[in-house]
């Protein structure tokens, strides 16, 4: 009896026995498992009452529960289903308790991951308290990366991208919910309030980007899950999905709790000069101030955009028009900066993907204006959106609008410059998007006083040299372009492509390099060249159709590897055929009929090229060779820093070179105490100031502030009042010798 009492008075004692035998003490147990049962029935119905006891006796059974796995089967429901039915009744410490425990219950695997996650999930979006929504997000985001910690879950990953998908689902049938002029709609009290705010999506949304910022995830799941965000009708949702792809993560957007503001610089260095002077006080100031200048230059560096999830995207020409119809429906509802931020993803979708959505352009149109606000920024996503395949017809009335609102003699040179910029843009893209009269009066500003406008419009001129001269004038086209029109070069019309390739360029190379490694008994391993190569599947059912396919076929198949058994004549039809289409097969590599190129080679095959480029120029080889070295070197670069194939537009791009705006009064002290920094305290090192030793003024100091009738009849003086013209003169001369030798 004393056994029993003590055993159920004290839980944590009978806790700590069960672990040691749990056969020994089960009938112990069983009694504290039905008092649980009786316990949690009341406690549905009235959750204050006894919930102190009800919390010990969640947190005893979570502990034991690995003991009895068949008594406790249904526990971890109980759990789930309280907190997901009657979270808005329970108590704070309850709703703790309760969350904790299931995360318990998976750290000593009574359930599995995806159990736990379903009881998470909701939760992100019912509980208003910051510490235990921080806390349930750390714990959704270790999960899952342990999980992927050696190997990819797929099965985990598929079933949380689903969750996620759903919670983005939720309220995509919804009106759209503007964000101009702080517009607010009406709720009614029943309504389900992560439905009508996007909180379930929004918190979709921030899992997904920061399983895909630590690497976690990186296939394209993940981005359609965002994607389907960019469509969502609550804008918060749709911001925070825009900036995932635009690379620009907006950290309010992503979690209140923490926010983190620069701390002032002014508040810091007067509470150090108020307070006791110290050594360890200035170390401390002097790592404050570092922190808070490192943090703002990381603040002003420009975002890159995401281009692995664009280019990950599936069905971009659908995602596109999407995009641009709920931009023109919801034109009134949305704010400037919101429609500009859906402008800039249009653009870089189309621009990656060479998709084309014709409304675009009809719709920009009415924001091309000078003074229209952030127009560098709509400017920008506007020559971003244009390529190849942009139709030049859609792409003129654009460029004759930016003409008239722009480059004209009532405005600045700021505004035409970014005119003619923005003109160059779209043109470098689509060249037969010009007229030829607009074009020789666009150029003609290269004669103009102010130096943006110039470079502008010769940054124009240079561009149709390269591109398409025959639409300038005869003594505009220069020297080289001139050449190539006498040779008869002349530009590719709108859809027309260049002859194909038909070899690699310096495949010989690389068979030269493979030919020596083998004469050096050094032979490359096929295998080993895929290596880091390849790519993660989330299909389980690629290694199911490995291997050979029996194929039936109805009737004969007439296989043969080139046309030319059909027609013998076209064996020489290329050595027939004259001018730029004719090519010496003599010449081929052999690699490519006998050897697969891993990427591995194609990775050497880039540096034995640049090699040879560089030999060529060590070795005299001309301007020629220095701009194939300049080319291949720009590539190399460009394949490094992982930039998609056609460079992103930026603000500064549009506005070109201009002259620094004078500063005003805050601007130079702000410059000034910022050239303060680090140094020591302005002053005279003479007499009494920053000594090791204190002494007395000098007697040139004491001079100066001697009273006038003591000095009147000094030597000095009376000197000067005696002094002839010869000597005045000689005097003014070496202050002037002095004063140059200062100045200089």
């Amino acid at each position: 009896m004393g056994r029993g009492v003590l055993l159920t008075s004290n839980l944590p004692q009978l806790q700590n026995l069960i672990k040691r035998d749990p056969a020994s003490y089960k009938e112990e147990f069983l009694q504290q498992w039905n008092h649980y049962n009786s316990i949690r029935q009341i406690f549905r119905f009235n959750p204050d009452e006894q919930a102190q006891h009800f919390r010990e006796l969640v947190s005893f059974i979570s502990q034991v529960a690995q003991c009895y796995p068949k008594e406790t089967a249904e526990f971890p429901s109980h759990l789930s289903t309280l907190l997901l039915e009657s979270y808005g009744s329970l108590s704070p410490d309850t709703r703790k308790t309760l969350v904790q425990n299931l995360v318990m219950l998976r750290n000593k695997n009574v359930i599995t991951s995806i159990e736990l996650l379903k009881s998470l999930f909701p939760l992100l979006s019912k509980t208003t308290s910051s510490s235990l929504r921080s806390y349930i997000r750390k714990t959704i985001l270790s999960d899952i990366r342990t999980a992927n910690l050696r190997s990819k879950n797929h099965k985990l990953n598929r079933a949380v991208q689903a969750l996620l998908f759903g919670m983005v689902e939720q309220g995509l049938d919804g009106e759209t919910i503007g964000n101009k002029a702080k517009q607010h709609t009406n709720v009614t009290p029943s309504a389900d309030r992560t439905t009508n705010t996007g909180e379930s999506a929004m918190w979709a949304v921030i899992l997904t980007k920061e399983l895909w910022r630590k690497g976690i995830w990186s296939d394209a799941k993940s981005v359609a899950i965002v994607a389907l965000g960019c469509l969502h009708p609550v804008v918060k949702v749709q911001n925070a999905s825009i900036h995932f792809f635009l690379g620009s993560d907006d950290e309010k957007e992503d979690s209140d709790d923490e926010k983190e503001e620069l701390p002032d610089v002014g508040a810091l260095r007067h509470r150090r000069e108020i307070n006791k002077k110290t050594r360890s006080g200035d170390k401390k100031l002097q790592k404050q101030l570092k922190s808070v200048s490192k943090k703002r230059i990381s603040l002003k560096e420009p975002s890159q955009p995401n281009f692995p999830a664009l280019q990950l995207l599936h069905d971009p020409q659908t995602f596109s028009e999407k995009l641009y119809d709920n931009m023109n429906i919801c034109d009134k509802k949305l704010s400037l900066d919101h429609k500009i931020l859906i402008m800039q993803l249009l653009s870089r979708v189309m621009g990656a993907h060479k998709s084309c959505v014709l409304g675009f352009y009809t719709y920009v149109m009415k924001y091309l204006a000078y003074h229209q606000l952030r127009v560098p920024a709509i400017l920008a996503a506007l020559a971003q959106s244009v390529h190849e395949l942009t139709p030049p017809d859609v792409l003129v009335p654009v460029i004759r609008k930016l003409a008239h609102e722009f480059v004209h003699p009532g405005v600045g040179s700021e505004v035409i410059a970014a005119g003619i910029n923005a003109i160059r843009e779209v043109c470098r893209r689509q060249p037969w998007a010009m007229e030829d009269d607009l074009l020789g009066d666009l150029v003609e500003y290269r004669k103009s006083k102010d130096k943006p406008v110039t470079a502008a419009a010769r940054g124009l001129l240079q561009l149709y040299r390269e591109v398409n001269p025959s639409m300038l004038k005869r003594r505009e086209r220069g020297k080289e372009a001139s050449i190539g029109m006498a040779a008869g070069s002349q530009a590719l019309p709108f859809g027309h492509s260049a002859t194909p390739a038909m070899d690699v360029e310096g495949l010989t190379l690389l068979e030269d390099h493979l030919n020596a490694l083998r004469d050096e008994g050094e032979e490359s391993d096929e295998e080993a060249g895929w290596d880091n190569w390849n790519v993660d599947s989330d299909s389980e059912s690629e290694s199911e159709s490995e291997g050979w396919m029996d194929v039936q076929s109805d009737g004969d198949l007439d296989i043969s590897d080139s046309e030319d058994e059909k027609d013998p004549e076209s064996k020489n039809k290329m050595d027939t055929t004259g001018g730029e289409d004719a090519v010496d097969v003599n010449r081929q590599s052999t690699l490519v009929t006998t050897k697969i190129l891993t990427p591995a080679d194609f990775a050497l095959l880039n540096e034995l090229r640049l090699q040879a480029a560089t030999k060529a120029v060590e070795a005299g080889g001309g301007p020629k060779a220095k701009r194939k070295l300049a080319e291949l070197e720009a590539n190399a670069k460009h394949a490094q820093s992982g930039a998609a194939q056609d460079a992103v537009i930026s603000e500064d791009l549009i506005l070109g070179p201009r002259k620094k705006a004078k500063a005003d009064y805050a601007e130079r002290i702000a410059s000034i105490e910022k050239g303060r920094e680090g140094r020591e305290k302005y002053g005279s090192l003479k007499g009494k100031k920053n000594k090791e030793a204190p002494s007395s003024s000098t007697n040139r100091e004491k001079a100066r502030n001697k009273p006038i009738m003591m000095i009147m009849r000094s030597g000095a003086v009376r000197g000067k009042k005696k002094a002839s013209l010869r000597e005045k003169q000689q005097k003014l001369r070496a202050h002037i010798n002095r004063a140059k030798k200062s100045y200089h």
